[in-house]
């Protein structure tokens, strides 16, 4: 039982859950034999940590450099502050665009890239401030304002933009666009002008390659690491800078001080727009990991909580030349795979990164530029859910549209008005189910207790003179011209009902507009001679019926607490017998 107690507290720190630094808890119930496998899990995360922090920052449109500054200070920080005791933080690729799109326009027109640093800077505190906000006031389920449908098309129109850019690279030149367009035309006239430099292409396309076989073939060989080390031998083998392969070279030694990034008035708002989306973006991809990988052990998290943690893990990356950080589903993975057992892995990366810049700065200085590229573009395939697509695909065809559509968004207007579109049509698909709800006619099924659905059981039998309907949604101003509708039009038929019974257990609330639209139904009803009648409304909201004075005109004696009741009635009254339905 001490074992099972141990693993639980390991995995889901039990221990640390309520304390406000759940790193100190964890490092309080360290035990040493973990040691061991912390350090090798952190060792091998800095051997991917390294690269994909340079070639995310340059997909940020920002020196390579930052791409460590941001990996170490994120990695300590949300050690000590984050609940979870196996997610893996550092710049991410769904991030990068969403940052270029934000700093790179209020870069100046010589592309000061200091400038660019204090504005990424800049925006990792205004995410981590969002963040930490949202996170303290209880605000996790925004997550939520992204659908998966609509969120999968978002991660398929980013992975999209994502290839484009980094093909000039992986070729050897650069192009100077804006927008996907003009990136793929710039792209095509760089081909057709023959800038593509065959040394570069080669390294490029060649590492592309072996990370995806590696991928596939052997998943537990970290094909990032693999890819670098080889195209740096083939750099200092065959003189690649001599022909034409732009190299990382060497790197700044030392670590930056601690900076408070200063910016004009004029970049706040721009920015804070671009804060916002990365916050959302973020939140959402960490919740769903770390919701993945609590259940493999059968736990739950703690939303609020993982924003905090996110949330410093931004403020030390901005305080410290870095930018917006969010959780990587691979690394983390990966971490798992080598036996990951705390936090403590990523403060032996954090240390390592470190050291690398204090005393190795040179240590990458023969890495190629197209070599980042492909490990960018590797990781742009994995931001795209082409399954997840076909599977909408064939089983809801309307949320299918709305991938097709935050895709669209992605790919048409831009990273952060996709983002908007994304949440704007999960929003709207909300409202629109809410606006249009189902509806149908209930019947009874012999052999089959309670009413049922006349669409899916066709030989459900009727009750002359009596319709039971049946409206899947609260009411309100929205949808109150559709119930109104719906009952007239059941109240019209030959031969007219005598009354009509509205299944209210699936209505949750009724405002204001639909009170009054009840109001005048039931007179508009009661004129000919049809009652409107209420079974199984649940309690909050047949109090508001009753504070709304409907009472006063819909019959008191019509609302019964089931539909057997109600049926009961009518059928004392009239009565009437069930009978099947009519063929036709």
């Amino acid at each position: 039982m001490r074992g099972r107690a141990a693993g639980r507290a390991m995995l889901g720190g039990v221990h640390g859950e309520s304390s406000p630094v759940p790193g100190l808890a964890m490092l309080r119930s360290y035990r040493r034999a973990w040691l061991p496998r912390d350090l090798v899990a952190g060792l091998v995360l800095t051997a991917l940590l390294v690269p994909q922090g340079m070639a995310y920052a340059e997909l940020a449109g920002l020196p390579a450099i930052t791409g460590l500054y941001t990996s170490i200070l994120c990695l300590l920080a949300y050690a000590v502050f984050g609940p979870s005791r196996i997610l893996v933080l550092g710049p991410d690729s769904s991030l990068g665009p969403m940052i270029a799109a934000t700093v790179l326009p209020l870069v100046a027109a010589d592309g000061d890239p200091q400038r660019a640093v204090v504005l990424a800077s800049a925006l990792a505190l205004m995410t981590g401030a969002i963040m930490m906000v949202a996170g303290l006031g209880g605000l996790g389920f925004v997550a939520d304002l992204i659908s998966k449908p609509t969120m999968i098309g978002y991660m398929n129109g980013l992975a999209l933009t994502i290839f484009v850019g980094q093909l000039p690279k992986l070729c050897g030149f650069s192009v100077d666009a804006e927008g996907f367009g003009g990136e793929v035309a710039g792209f095509v006239q760089g081909v057709l002008a023959g800038e593509v430099v065959p040394a570069a292409l080669a390294v490029g396309l060649g590492g592309l390659i072996l990370i995806g076989v590696l991928r596939r073939v052997l998943p537990r060989i970290p094909g990032v690491l693999v890819v670098v080390v080889l195209s740096m031998l083939a750099a200092a083998l065959f003189g690649l800078d001599e022909r034409g392969v732009v190299l990382v070279g060497t790197l700044p030694q030392g670590f930056p001080p601690p900076t408070l990034p200063l910016i004009g008035l004029s970049d706040v708002l721009p920015l804070l727009a671009g804060a916002a989306g990365i916050a959302l973006v973020s939140v959402t991809d960490t919740i769903s990991t770390a919701s993945s990988f609590a259940a493999r052990e059968g736990r739950t998290i703690d939303g609020n909580r993982e924003m905090v943690g996110i949330g410093v893990a931004n403020l030390a990356a901005g305080f410290f030349q870095g930018f917006p950080v969010s959780t990587s589903g691979s690394r983390t993975a990966v971490a798992v795979q080598v036996g990951a057992r705390t936090q403590v892995t990523g403060l032996v990366g954090a240390a390592a990164i470190t050291l690398i810049l204090l005393v190795a700065p040179g240590l990458l200085r023969t890495l190629p530029q197209p070599t980042l590229a492909a490990v960018v573009i590797a990781a742009s395939a994995s931001l795209a859910d082409v399954r997840g697509t076909a599977r909408l695909f064939r089983v809801r065809r309307t949320e299918f549209a709305l991938s097709v559509a935050a895709f669209l968004g992605v790919v048409l207007l831009g990273v952060l008005p996709g983002i908007a579109v994304a949440v704007a049509l999960s929003i709207g698909n909300v409202f629109r189910r809410a606006w249009w709800p189902y509806q149908t006619v209930l019947g009874r099924v012999p052999g089959l207790p309670g009413f049922h659905d006349v669409r899916s059981y066709p030989e459900a039998e009727l009750l002359p003179g009596c319709v039971l309907v049946r409206f899947d949604a609260p009411l309100f101003f929205a949808n109150a011209r559709t119930f109104r509708e719906q009952l007239e039009r059941r109240s019209r038929s030959d031969p007219a009902p005598r009354w009509i019974v509205v299944a209210a257990e699936p209505i949750t609330d009724v405002d204001t507009t639909a009170a009054d639209m009840l109001h005048d139904l039931d007179v508009a009803l009661n004129g000919r001679g049809v009652h409107l009648v209420f079974a199984e409304m649940k309690d909050p909201v047949r109090r508001k019926i009753d504070r709304y004075e409907l009472t006063g005109t819909i019959d008191p004696a019509h609302f019964f607490p089931t539909l057997d009741a109600a049926v009961d009635a009518f059928r004392r009254e009239t009565g009437a017998r069930w009978t099947a339905p009519r063929p036709g």
